[in-house]
């Protein structure tokens, strides 16, 4: 879907005089197996074991083994002993993983282009629209709090299945960031055929949007297959909604792993983006019977917005930054302008009046690399949630949009 040019809008901002604006796995432990113990047990004989022998082991050998005599020490297994038996299993076979694992590296041999296409088309889009990072980031996490970072809310709705993309939550999604996933899917497709997930590219590309628009850059592992099911009904209950109250909000994220230093941290995003004007018109129109306008606004912030956005039940497309101070740029000018009645959506303001997140806010605002710090760690881990590697759980997709078997 398309985002419609903005710039009218924004001029309402740049009325806003300066003080306003500017107010001064390793994945799994090896499990040693004590078969394979490198020191003999104490109730062991004081002879080498056959089986640590540099010698060739017994189970080869003519003669028959120790562990085998027909009197046996009374300190042994009443169970024969598995160097002893007929058959024998390897000692240090290897427990097979539940789950492949992801990789940095993981199209290294596959699609060694990856990265260079993706930094390519990236940089292309982003120069052309500066807003595709904050649209990636919005979708990349829409995308990962619903059944896992899979590239489900990518799919579009047919005339059988309404998709995650049409769920009202999603219906303001910025067309940019779809736009550039499927540029990459593209020229992927053509450079290694069905190897890349869209999954992957769209955690690539917002890694990398991120960075272009001045943040920090996090680490990220590839491997992800694409999710098999994307439905509009799943939305509801996993996705924060403006309405929420600041306890709901912290049990939706600590429910996908997430603590309040984390969910202060992701916030940051709002550093850079916008909002649609229907999403915070009730500070500004309708706020109370006899109070208009949200008193914690600041004034003159709040007359800006109000001329930006009086026609916005006309005009559903009508936006405002979400960062005035600094819109376009990855800081941590968000949470210096929050204790100042900049914040745009009512989930911004709770921030800094909930007893739990305000110290979080004051220090992201005081420290940006701290804020970068924590928000990298956050950024990674949200990129693993609920990731699905098993084939039995996903595919590649042919095209990002839609189903293989569409």
């Amino acid at each position: 879907m398309a985002v419609l040019p903005i710039s009218v809008i924004f001029l309402a901002f740049i009325s806003i005089p300066y003080s306003i604006a500017n107010p001064n796995s390793p994945n799994a432990s090896p499990k040693p197996s004590p078969v394979a113990s490198p020191k003999p047990s104490p109730r062991a004989s004081p002879k080498p074991s056959p089986v640590a022998s540099p010698k060739p082991s017994p189970l080869a050998s003519p003669k028959p083994s120790p562990v085998s005599s027909p009197k046996p020490s009374p300190l042994a297994s009443p169970k024969p002993s598995p160097a002893a038996s007929p058959n024998p299993r390897p000692l240090a076979s290897p427990m097979p993983s539940a789950k492949p694992a992801l990789r940095a590296d993981y199209y290294k041999t596959t699609c060694p282009d990856f990265e260079k296409i993706v930094r390519e088309y990236v940089h292309q889009k982003q120069t052309q629209s500066p807003s595709t990072a904050a649209g990636a980031l919005r979708v990349f996490m829409h995308d990962c709090f619903v059944d896992g970072c899979d590239g489900s809310v990518l799919i579009s709705s047919n005339a059988f299945n309404a998709a995650e993309r049409d769920s009202d939550i999603n219906l303001s999604l910025p067309g940019d960031a779809f736009d550039v996933v499927i540029k990459i899917k593209n020229a992927l497709e053509d450079a290694c055929p069905g190897v890349v997930s869209c999954a992957d590219i769209l955690t690539a590309s917002t890694r990398n949007l991120v960075v272009m628009a001045g943040g920090p850059r996090f680490n990220v592992s590839f491997g992800r297959k694409d999710g098999l099911v994307s439905q509009a009904a799943r939305i509801p209950g996993n996705l924060p909604t403006n309405n929420m109250t600041m306890d709901e909000i912290l049990k939706m994220f600590a429910s996908k792993g997430f603590s309040i230093q984390e969910y202060v941290a992701l916030m940051g995003a709002h550093t850079i983006g916008f909002a649609h004007c229907k999403e915070f018109s009730d500070r500004l129109f309708k706020f109370a019977p006899n109070q208009p306008t949200d008193p914690e606004l600041n004034p003159r912030y709040a007359e800006a917005l109000k001329a930006a956005c009086k026609n916005h039940e006309q005009n559903i497309t009508m936006t405002a930054f979400n960062d005035v101070m600094s819109p376009g740029k990855f800081d941590n000018s968000y949470f210096r302008g929050l204790p100042r009645g900049l914040g745009l959506l009512t989930v911004d303001n709770m921030l800094v009046k909930d007893p739990r997140t305000k110290p979080l806010v004051e220090q992201y605002a005081s420290n940006e690399v701290k804020f970068f710090a924590d928000f990298a760690a956050a950024m990674e881990k949200l990129s693993l949630l609920e990731v699905k590697t098993d084939p039995k759980d996903g595919n590649v997709r042919r095209r990002c949009d839609a189903f293989n078997d569409a």
